[in-house]
């Protein structure tokens, strides 16, 4: 049955009214802030000096975020970071935002937003405000710039790379920086697992340092110690910030799925959980690491299970962290050479210590997935960058580079050729 004309009038006079006032509710719901007291910012801050610079980070939290941009960004899966870098240098230095966050978000991409439909005049306020709030380059000799970089987020502890560049000079910064909002929630509390100085035992040559890596456990287990989980392919020997620098600067955030809570090492879940996010939203590369009880000249030395889902990239997204691949060695590789372009790798080397397990006897591991292997560990020294593919020692270990590909799988890649 049909309205009649009137009807149908009335209804679009009532839409018409609903739009213009959801327009003018958009637009009345933002106005630029007329302040902001950095001065509980400069307080946290964590700082830093190094070659006549000077840098102070801090993560803003939601209520800081409201009160300078006039919204609560953060909300949108953008976590702000107030900057301020001192140039006590002769010449003109650059932050690479890049350096900070691959994947960082610039003013324009949050105040996009921020808009409302129509918005028109207050869409453009709202974008000049943001601009401003950026950080901008370069930093002049004796100056001082202060500014907003717009990253991804992290939870708990943010791990800050500030890269400053200048004239043939680089001048990198680590930072490690709580998140505020994250200090009062008991679900994103996070202890570093520490040993005590009596049960680390610290290597100072590589002779002894290799029979201790091939001497840990090939994998880890269930919670009962009895059956075998994903193999510990990997080692990474540095301090946290520099592993931690090269990490991020190849793209590895930390997120924890369900399954990587039923592996065990050393009588406890992993440590740091990372995974590489694909273009398609599904995790590449997963990293599960836990502290080992050595150490190598004073530095920290992990035990890393180094994975990719089954359907690599095209896997759909879940909370459990997927099946995992059978070919891990190639996972395994395919991190070294990230590291290699991350600027932090030192030395690199490979030494015995998983099993080999060919691929027409793949080994079963705990969620009914299966892996066949070389029984090598990739073993990644860590230091800070920058460093060049020129700079990286590899070790005379096992000869891993100048072995070929197993013919099994040579066959199975040449079959669809």
């Amino acid at each position: 049955m049909s309205e009649s004309p009137a009807r149908q009038r009335a209804l679009k006079k009532v839409a018409g009214s609903v739009v213009l006032l959801l327009v003018f509710a958009g637009c009345a719901t933002w106005t630029a802030p007329t302040s902001f007291d950095d001065a509980p910012l400069r307080e946290r801050a964590v700082s830093a000096t190094k070659q006549d610079t000077r840098v102070s980070v801090a993560v803003l939290g939601a209520d800081e975020s409201k009160r300078m941009f006039g919204a609560d960004i953060n909300r949108h899966i953008v976590q702000p970071l107030w900057i301020e870098v001192e140039n006590r240098t002769s010449q003109a230095l650059w932050l690479l935002h890049s350096g900070t966050d691959p994947n960082y978000f610039s003013p324009l991409e949050v105040a996009w937003s921020m808009h409302t439909l129509l918005g028109g005049a207050t869409n453009a306020e709202i974008d000049s405000h943001l601009n401003k709030l950026g950080f901008r380059n370069p930093i002049p000799p004796g100056e001082t710039r202060t500014g907003i970089l717009f990253a991804n987020p992290d939870r708990q502890i943010k791990l800050v790379n500030i890269d400053l560049l200048g004239s043939k000079t680089l001048i990198p910064y680590s930072l490690l920086l709580s998140v505020p909002d994250d200090a009062a929630d008991p679900r994103f509390t996070l202890t570093l697992f520490q040993y005590p100085e009596t049960a680390i035992v610290d290597y100072h040559d590589l002779a002894s340092l290799r029979a201790a890596l091939e001497q840990m456990p090939c994998c880890a287990t269930d919670e009962q110690a009895k059956t075998a989980a994903d193999p510990l392919n990997v080692v990474a020997i540095g301090t946290l910030g520099d592993i931690g620098s090269a990490m991020v600067r190849r793209s590895y955030r930390r997120d924890r799925r369900k399954n990587d809570l039923a592996q065990l090492l050393f009588g406890r879940t992993p440590d740091v959980i990372l995974r590489k996010e694909a273009q398609t939203g599904a995790p590449s590369t997963s990293l599960r690491a836990w502290l080992a009880p050595i150490r190598f000249n004073g530095d920290a030395v992990y035990l890393v299970q180094v994975g990719r889902p089954v359907g690599g990239r095209f896997a759909h997204q879940d909370t459990d962290g997927g099946t995992l691949h059978e070919d891990v060695d190639e996972a395994r590789n395919l991190l070294v050479q990230d590291m290699m372009y991350s600027g932090g790798l030192d030395k690199l080397g490979f030494v015995n210590g998983v099993g080999a397990s060919p691929q027409g006897h793949p080994r079963t591991t705990l969620n009914g997935g299966r892996y066949y292997t070389d029984g090598l560990r990739a073993v990644m020294f860590f230091a800070t960058r920058p460093l060049s593919f020129t700079n990286v020692e590899m070790l005379d270990w096992v000869p891993y580079l100048e072995q070929g590909e197993p013919a099994a799988r040579k066959e199975s890649g040449d079959a669809g050729k």
